[in-house]
């Protein structure tokens, strides 16, 4: 069986996580896979049977993504980046893949080319035997004011190091162009994959509290905020909004928080819930699209993952882009469904309780338009990746 070695770091959130192991869930029946964690564990994550998943020390950011950070470890910063450096180097060299993925380079996480150059240049100097394929969401972060020096750093780095580039999107919805304008600059192949989606848990191991909300008759109100550094005003919105609610709808409210949500933050939520009786929070579900399939209304962030929830499930979604770090990716997502009629945009300016609640009462009422997008993203992959190594070998 082939080997393929697949790295990814998330440092705020937890979507490019979830995407890629949807990506290597969808591999293992082709692949022996060494799956490399560069970012926070979650405890409660699921990993797909036969992936093997090595965790280097963990780095983060900060919220505005000024800063790296270590994450649990005696070492300092300097320290770390040495560590994972040579970790990674003996990884490659031990398990010697036949393709190398990298998750957002260069697109992204740039500032992690201390430790994504050695390993480049190993697999470059084993020319014969490992391809390397960048995979990369449908939208790239732009860089305000520096568009066209990080354009040709991107363009440097895909010419001299890829093979492949395999866009996780639909050209129809948002074309690679739209965000990166030197598509055609670039030597390695390039492919649209389509959407990368999750499939249902076939057998899920729900709790007690799962079963009484997800099997209740009472409608469901859904909530969730991705990974839960940010998003906070949302949630502290739904939960002063939850009494008013109380008042004039049956819907039962779960929030999930997200695994790296402070503990004080879940704390200050958890008392301003107080005795409402129709609001439940919880940092973290491996279900979230099993409650999605329940909910009569989904209210979110627009992260990758979730809106590709969002679509397959077409429940009801009201969403919040992130706007941080001058990041254009959610509201550019966002924008788009809501200029399709297929959800409706949240502003900043709608999160007061009796505005918020009104807006809720009221599309609840509304039929969302519905749209069907390429979701192959995960078998697309697959093929693709396969036919890399078929090319190779004829060559």
């Amino acid at each position: 069986m082939k080997r393929l070695m697949f790295y990814c770091q998330h440092i705020l959130g937890m979507g490019h996580l979830v995407r890629s192991m949807e990506i290597v869930r969808g591999l293992t029946p082709e692949f022996q896979i060494c799956f490399i964690n560069g970012g926070e564990i979650i405890k409660e994550f699921e990993i797909p049977a036969g992936v093997e998943v090595i965790n280097l020390p963990a780095i983060k950011t900060d919220t505005e993504f000024e800063e790296l950070q270590v994450v649990d470890s005696g070492f300092s910063l300097p320290e770390v980046k040495e560590i994972r450096k040579y970790r990674l180097l003996e990884i490659f060299k031990q398990f010697r893949p036949d393709i190398l993925v990298i998750e957002l380079f260069p697109f992204g996480r740039r500032r992690f080319s201390f430790e994504l150059i050695p390993l480049l240049e190993i697999a470059k100097a084993n020319v014969s035997s490992t391809k390397v394929v960048s995979s990369l969401r449908d939208i790239v972060v732009t860089k305000k004011h520096k568009q066209a020096k990080h354009e040709e750093k991107v363009c440097n780095l895909i010419n001299e190091y890829f093979d492949m580039l395999l866009v996780h999107g639909d050209p129809k919805f948002v074309p690679l162009e739209e965000t990166f304008s030197r598509v055609n600059d670039l030597k390695c192949e390039v492919y649209y994959t389509g959407y990368v989606v999750q499939e249902p848990p076939k057998n899920p191991v729900l709790t007690d509290e799962d079963r009484e909300i997800i099997n209740s008759d009472k409608p469901l109100i859904l909530v969730s905020v991705g990974g839960g550094r940010f998003g906070h005003q949302l949630l502290e919105c739904v939960v002063k909004t939850a009494p008013l609610l109380e008042k004039k709808l049956p819907h039962n409210i779960q929030i999930f928080t997200g695994p790296f949500m402070p503990d004080s933050k879940l704390h200050e939520l958890q008392t301003m819930a107080g005795d409402s009786k129709n609001i439940r929070i919880r940092r973290y579900t491996p279900y979230l699209l099993t409650y999605m399939q329940k909910a009569d209304l989904s209210i979110n962030m627009s992260g990758y993952n979730t809106t590709m929830n969002v679509l397959t499930t077409g429940v009801r979604a009201m969403i919040l882009p992130f706007t941080g770090n001058q990041d254009r990716e959610q509201t550019i997502r966002a924008e788009k469904l809501s200029d399709l009629g297929i959800i409706k945009l949240i502003n900043p300016n709608d999160l007061q309780p009796d505005h918020f609640a009104e807006q809720i009462i009221n599309y609840l009422k509304e039929q969302p338009n519905k749209i069907s997008f390429d979701f192959a993203g995960v078998e697309k992959t697959t093929t693709l990746l396969k036919t890399l190594l078929v090319k190779q070998k004829v060559a």
